[in-house]
């Protein structure tokens, strides 16, 4: 049986204190997901996730308030064929997101609420069931 090739990434969860999750829509696709991306060479995952939501949607994150939310493993979204093995963390925030770089479009999502069809399987399957029930941290 071949094996699946697996993309390792991390991301973050900004919510809002009302709960609403920060979900980007990169360019050229069609799903929406957490910020965040691929590590650079000998970067760890916490660093490549304060990294990307910088480059992603301008958000300036604190590496030690990072609360990891862990690691998961689906489908990919915008690579037919691979899956992602995503860490995820969560950290507070109250800014004003800007899409960057290869971001097209920014969504604030309801997680309590009606999900909508466009969201990434690791957001859906792993990191929303994950956050259930949880308070956005301060």
């Amino acid at each position: 049986m071949p094996t699946v090739p697996v993309i390792r990434v991390s991301a973050v969860v900004l919510r809002r204190p009302t709960g609403e999750v920060l979900t980007v829509r990169k360019r050229g696709t069609q799903r929406f997901m957490l910020p965040g991306g691929k590590p650079e060479p000998g970067e760890s995952a916490a660093r490549t996730a304060v990294r990307e939501a910088y480059e992603e949607v301008g958000a300036v994150l604190d590496e030690a308030r990072l609360h990891a939310i862990g690691t998961f493993r689906a489908a990919a979204a915008n690579e037919a064929g691979h899956e992602v093995l995503g860490t995820v963390f969560e950290h507070p925030y109250t800014g004003a997101p800007a899409a960057a770089g290869e971001i097209e479009e920014l969504r604030w999502l309801d997680p309590s609420g009606d999900l909508p069809d466009d969201l990434a399987p690791l957001l859906v399957g792993h990191v929303l069931p994950a956050l259930a029930g949880t308070t956005p941290p301060a």
